[in-house]
Formats: C-alpha cells, structure tokens, sequence
C-alpha cells in the first residue's frame, strides 16, 4: 500500500456542478417532455384526434399566461439549450479544438441568452 498519498487539503473550487445540473436537468426535459408535446401537437392535433378547440388561440394563450404554462414554455425553451450547449463545450475538447475559457463562455453565453428571450417572450404576453 502507499503510504505516500497527500490529500489535497484546499481544493480548487469548479464551477463544473452548475454547468452539469442544466446539462442534467435540459437532457431529462427533452428526453421525456419533448416528445410528448411533438406527439401532442405535431400529432394527435394535427390527425384530428385531439379536439382543436382544445387548442384555440384563447385556450393557448391562457394557458401560456398561467405560472404553470409560462414555466412550461420556458423550460421547453431554455434547458434542452443548456444541454445542447453544454454538450457543444466537451464536444470541442474532444474534436481538439480547444477554445478554452472563449469557447466556455460563447457557449454558456448563448444558452443564458436563449434562456433570457425566452423570459422575455413570456413577459410579453
């Protein structure tokens, strides 16, 4: 056995949790609510077999205005971008192109945008 292992005692803090949990939480959003909306909507609606008064402009847009719909929309819209972003950052280390704290920037930059207009969008209602 080796009695010479040191435990680092001050680690360097990583800010690596936050940007896996939006990684984590984008991945299971679109893995099981995207597709039961794309069946919902692009579909069931469209073949008839969901009333379309059921999807009304009205009917829409209260829904929308609702806490719950708002936090819907905006999840549908922010965090599958988080995953996808977070998975273009590791995907260019591992092509070697290694753009270092400008490509982790960009890329979170642009999810937080998305992120932002979606909030936005949602306000504007």
């Amino acid at each position: 056995m080796n009695t010479n292992y040191k435990v680092d005692r001050a680690p360097k803090r990583s800010d690596e949790p936050v940007w896996w949990g939006l990684f984590g939480a984008g991945g299971t959003w679109f893995a099981m609510i995207t597709p039961v909306t794309i069946l919902v909507l692009g579909v069931l609606a469209p073949l008839g077999i969901i009333d379309a008064e059921a999807l009304s402009y009205d009917r829409v847009v209260d829904f929308a205005t609702s806490i719950i719909g708002a936090l819907f929309i905006i999840g549908t819209l922010a965090l599958p971008m988080w995953h996808a972003m977070h998975r273009v950052h590791h995907g260019m280390h591992d092509l070697k192109i290694h753009a270092g704290i400008a490509g982790k920037i960009g890329c979170y930059a642009f999810a937080g945008l998305i992120s932002a207009l979606a909030v936005v969008f949602i306000l504007m209602l």
